[in-house]
């Protein structure tokens, strides 16, 4: 079960954290895994670990924001290599930039562009670009990671953030009922906190919060990889405009 032999899959910022270990694990059942992230060097590390592990992988670095190059270079992979079978839309948080965590009231409009592109707007880039060749090919799986904070309120500073991941987890449900009929599913993983320590980030104020998570952990890349790899297989054909909660146990509503 869970096997993805023969599959091509595309994940977006895995060129660390979450992405890397989403990449890794469905490279381990079987997929040929394109690893995007929109620093280079990530995105070859990334590969190169994987191919290490005995694993096929290949490093396709793009920014998930730019439309046209997003187009052109998954259009140039498939020219090249093979179709993708598989987006994960990883690419998130604040982009190439540093998530600073502030109250809605204290931040400029400015700043609200950069949160929707590269979790909303970012998202739909890559769908647009594979979504075609999925109908065409009558098989596809495309799944977005989101966040809790997409779905319930937090008085932690991340309104921003949250309204580009509702953003994103709305459009996934209204996706995967125009494609259920073409063999395409579309589902979104709604992430719990992750160890900030994946992405090499310090746990600042985020130590209160994962005191509160009942399994009594922060999640990993391999969690989120698991259910990636579930969601992106055959077993998971009958599963579709879902947004399935993996946090731990914590409060979602």
């Amino acid at each position: 079960m869970f096997e993805l032999q023969h599959k091509t899959a595309l994940v977006t910022g895995a060129g660390q954290g979450v992405g890397a270990g989403i990449a890794r694990l469905l490279a381990e059942q079987g997929a040929l895994v394109a690893v995007n992230d929109v620093d280079a060097a990530r995105a070859d590390a990334t590969a190169a670990k994987i191919r290490d592990a005995g694993y096929p992988a290949k490093a396709l670095p793009f920014d998930v924001t730019d439309y046209d190059q997003v187009s052109t270079e998954i259009a140039a992979f498939e020219r090249k290599t093979a179709p993708f079978d598989i987006l994960v839309n990883n690419a998130g948080n604040a982009g190439d930039g540093a998530f600073r965590p502030k109250p809605f009231r204290a931040g400029e409009p400015g700043e609200w562009r950069r949160f929707t592109d590269v979790n909303l707007f970012g998202v739909m880039n890559c769908a647009k670009s594979v979504i075609d060749g999925m109908s065409s090919r009558g098989h596809g799986r495309i799944i977005t990671i989101a966040s809790g904070s997409g779905v319930m309120g937090q008085a932690i500073g991340v309104s921003l953030y949250a309204a580009a991941k509702g953003g994103a987890i709305a459009f996934m449900r209204h996706l995967a009922l125009e494609t259920a009929s073409e063999g395409i599913t579309a589902n979104t993983i709604a992430l719990g906190m992750i160890d900030p320590a994946t992405s090499g980030r310090v746990a600042n104020h985020t130590r209160k919060l994962a005191a509160r998570i009942p399994v009594g952990r922060t999640g990993s890349p391999e969690d989120a990889g698991a259910l990636c790899v579930y969601l992106a297989s055959d077993q998971a054909s009958w599963v579709t405009g879902q947004t399935i909660h993996l946090n731990g146990g914590s409060y979602t509503s």
